[in-house]
């Protein structure tokens, strides 16, 4: 049997992300395949877990999808220092002559398993054929049986570099939407006007000059040192056009610069209108952003 480093072959199983997923029809393809040229009911592709052997191609034993790996042949077969591990009659070998897979159902007989082998030399289980009669594999369905289950570990390796591909690709596109919210954030910090929508007019606003803006329905107040705009867009759409580092939101109608703040004053802050001061209601759950953006002694 070969020497393996079992906490590094358990760790490169867990990379293939694959224990516990659903079936794979090109998997099932292969085998069946590997039932037909070995003339058995029954074929596997069996992953061997620190505790149990999980099947994740299964003809022939459908009524389990795992059984514990202290009852797995495919635990042998994986180190296996040959091609194939064959047990021609279970009955007969002192190994598996009590395992309940053979005293039991479904009444194994014979066995045979080629390693499914990681690119760095790590086995991950077997591809394996079963019958519950005494069998013996002939020279060229051992070799074909190595031949499929290097086809199931390609297949394997295939599908974790895609899922590394995939896991990639989101992380770029994360570090790509950062990239992008940090320019927008600093381009929307640099911007000292915004135009706006005023009864069909394009009016430029200067960022310093608004007070306030309040939300009416599916309309806002632009309140600036002069005068009032009204426009058709929402909150939302308007707080994202505004420098954050000057505007603060103090209630789900109300956003206010900051530099226009003159006091608070129990649920409201005072503000500098074109009529003098203007008292803006604080939302609750507003309270604890504007005080966190205030500078306290």
């Amino acid at each position: 049997m070969k020497v393996v480093n079992e906490e590094a072959r358990l760790e490169a199983l867990h990379s293939y992300q694959v224990l516990d997923t659903p079936p794979e029809p090109s998997l099932d393809a292969l085998t069946r395949l590997a039932a037909l040229i070995c003339g058995t009911p029954i074929s596997l592709v069996s992953l061997v877990d620190a505790e149990r052997q999980w099947f994740k191609s299964n003809l022939g034993l459908e009524a389990k999808q795992q059984t514990p790996r202290n009852m797995a042949f495919c635990q042998h077969a994986m180190f296996t220092e040959k091609d194939v591990y064959e047990v021609k009659n279970a009955t007969e070998d002192p190994l598996f002559q009590d395992n309940p897979l053979v005293t039991d159902e479904p009444s194994i007989r014979f066995y045979a398993g080629a390693p499914l082998l990681t690119p760095e030399g790590f086995p991950l289980g077997t591809l394996c054929t079963l019958h519950t009669e005494p069998h013996e594999l002939t020279t060229q369905q051992r070799e074909a049986l190595v031949i499929l289950a290097k086809e199931v570990s390609m297949h394997l390796e295939l599908r974790r570099t895609q899922l590394l591909l995939e896991q990639e690709k989101q992380k770029l596109e994360g570090l790509l939407k950062m990239a992008n919210d940090s320019a927008q954030a600093l381009y929307m910090g640099s911007r000292n006007e915004i135009f706006v929508k005023h009864e069909q007019k394009l009016l430029r606003v200067k960022i310093t000059d608004i007070n306030y803006i309040e939300a009416l329905g599916d309309y806002v107040n632009i309140h600036t040192t002069t005068e009032r705009l009204t426009i058709y867009t929402t909150m939302k759409d308007i707080e994202s056009k505004l420098p954050a580092r000057t505007f603060v939101r103090v209630h789900r109608k109300y956003i206010v610069q900051l530099d226009k703040i003159n006091s608070i004053e129990a649920d409201a802050v005072m503000i500098d209108g074109s009529k003098g001061a203007l008292e803006i209601p604080i939302g609750q759950s507003y309270r604890a952003g504007l005080m966190g953006r205030l500078n306290l002694i």
